[in-house]
């Protein structure tokens, strides 16, 4: 499912590189990794520990992240996911962003998928719940393939 390669950057510290134009984290819960699983696209992997390699992306990609931090919202964005787009370049490559939820937490379903694309001015693309269903794999899938054209009309 990763397509990547780890280099060690110049200060000695292990990073895997991407170009594929979905990344994605998952908790140990493995919901989120389920539905892009179910996408059967090429997509890239957050690590979920801070000992893993860093991840980079070299291409322009959409996220795919889940919610927590219950019914207040506190803490909704992970810190891996943080981190990961602490890194300007991973950054200035997000186009969009798919949020994961929970509609038993109200106001806060998708919170971080709304809070990722207010910081970074980038659209949110859709949402689910939990694992998805059927139907939201195909709406993922059609509607990332439109969206990819969108941005570049030259894109396979």
């Amino acid at each position: 499912m990763m397509s990547a390669d780890t280099v060690v950057a110049a200060l000695g510290s292990p990073v895997v590189t991407t170009s594929t134009s979905l990344i994605y984290f998952s908790s140990a819960s493995g919901y989120t990794k389920r539905f892009v699983e179910k996408l059967g696209v090429e997509a890239a992997r957050i690590p979920l520990h801070a000992r893993d390699p860093e991840l980079l992306a070299t291409e322009p990609y959409v996220l795919v992240l889940p919610t927590y931090g219950g019914e207040k919202g506190e803490r909704s964005i992970l810190p891996q996911v943080i981190r990961f787009l602490n890194n300007e370049d991973n950054r200035n490559l997000l186009h969009g962003v798919i949020g994961a939820g929970n509609t038993n937490f109200g106001t806060t379903y998708c919170l971080a998928a709304d809070k990722i694309s207010a910081k970074c001015s980038v659209p949110v693309l859709y949402r689910f719940e939990l694992m998805g269903t059927s139907e939201d794999v195909a709406h993922v899938r059609q509607g990332l393939e439109e969206f990819w054209k969108q941005q570049s009309p030259s894109r396979p």
